[in-house]
């Protein structure tokens, strides 16, 4: 009997090195460039396909034939309990979780539900562009403090942080593994972020959804949440098992939400324009929750050496520079290049899309999706090789 080992690597290589043509299968990340010959390496979706166990249980349930309304399932409710104790000592309650049908919802409700209109939502950038935007769709205003590159990596500014909080300032948006960084936050810097939300009674969003995605063997991901009592009574964590299992479409996300108070503003903030999740995203979800620690690891190894290459390819062309990633599969990239005006249209004319670094907060910076075949990512690093040496 083949061990899910067996059936991640053979003689031809691993499942993640055989492309999968995605472009007839309504996917955003490649319908956008349709008729182009763009390589597309944009949104946060990979291009590899999700473990075993979780088509089979898709396929298992669909051949029930009725998809009618769904509630949450209790066995699923017990793996995510199981994972949290066993990745993180975290012992969370079942009446803590709050199902959503994404992420992006729990970044909105979370300042739909924290403060009043017109208070001030803090964060730091460059930062996943829903942070950006969801403070004013929910009439609050946004405060951002810029990122610095230190000792080799992007920071937090401390300083700049404390100083931006003022009276009116409730809520602090955390993305940690930072996206579009790539920084595992250290114990240190998460006291030093929690120390001032504390100071100023702010409640804290984290969203902890590459929280699997981790690059560097040596570093391990801490919850916020998990930081002592007092932390946990005001932090909102946002979950997923989307980006690591790439099941992103089917729709199933989380919110660890300790406090009751805040947890019933949560709910509240939810009534009348939050669907429920729907029956294959709970199925998804579960399967991917269970063992799959062989295709993580597997994917892990290749995601390392995808990020090397593009750290190595990107650090010898002219005008382009970045950091090591050190979680996601995602390389933020500056352009310095003086010809060069509005990075992401000049790089999609060379035949590569990327995401434009202002959507982040960043002008000047381009956001690379290595999550993807070998092959092709050294066929879009050749392009954008070639474009910069006929500048």
């Amino acid at each position: 009997m083949p061990t899910e080992s067996d059936r991640i690597s053979n003689n031809q290589g691993t499942i993640f090195d055989r492309f999968i043509d995605r472009r007839q299968t309504d996917s955003i990340k490649w319908s956008k460039y349709h008729g182009n010959n763009v390589i597309p390496l944009w949104i946060a979706d990979m291009d590899f396909p999700s473990p075993k166990a979780v088509s089979d249980a898709i396929c298992k349930r669909a051949e029930h034939g009725i998809f009618g309304y769904g509630i949450v399932p209790e066995s699923l409710v017990e793996a995510v309990i199981q994972r949290m104790e066993r990745l993180y000592h975290w012992q969370i309650e079942p009446g803590w979780i709050v199902w959503l049908p994404g992420l992006v919802p729990g970044i909105n409700l979370a300042c739909r539900a924290v403060g009043n209109d017109e208070d001030r939502v803090l964060t730091t950038i460059p930062v996943y562009p829903p942070f950006l935007t969801a403070p004013g769709y929910c009439r609050r205003r946004l405060t951002t403090v810029e990122m610095h590159v230190s000792q080799g990596k992007w920071q937090i500014d401390f300083q700049g942080l404390q100083k931006a909080v003022t009276p009116d300032t409730s809520l602090f948006l955390l993305c940690n593994p930072h996206n579009p960084t790539g920084r595992i936050f250290s114990r240190g810097e998460l006291e030093s972020m929690a120390d001032i939300c504390l100071r100023h009674d702010l409640v804290i969003c984290s969203d902890e959804i590459h929280c699997d995605l981790l690059l560097r063997p040596d570093l391990n991901h801490i919850p916020m949440a998990c930081l002592g009592n007092e932390v946990a009574e005001r932090t909102i964590t946002l979950m997923a098992p989307s980006k690591t299992f790439n099941i992103p479409g089917l729709g199933c996300s989380m919110a660890i939400i300790p406090n009751r108070e805040l947890r019933a503003r949560f709910k509240s903030s939810m009534s009348g324009i939050i669907p429920d999740v729907n029956i294959m995203g709970f199925v998804a979800a579960e399967a991917a929750f269970r063992d799959n620690s062989d295709w993580l690891e597997q994917l892990l190894k290749y995601l390392r050496v995808n990020s090397q290459l593009v750290y190595d390819s990107i650090n010898k062309l002219p005008g382009l520079s970045m950091q090591k990633v050190e979680a996601t599969y995602l390389a933020w990239i500056k352009v310095e290049q003086p010809n060069i005006n509005e990075p992401a249209e000049f790089f999609k004319q060379a035949g590569v899309g990327l995401s434009d670094g202002r959507n982040f907060g960043a002008p000047g910076f381009i956001r690379l999706n290595f999550g993807c075949q070998r092959d092709l990512l050294q066929k879009a690093l050749h392009r954008m090789a070639h474009a910069l040496s006929k500048c």
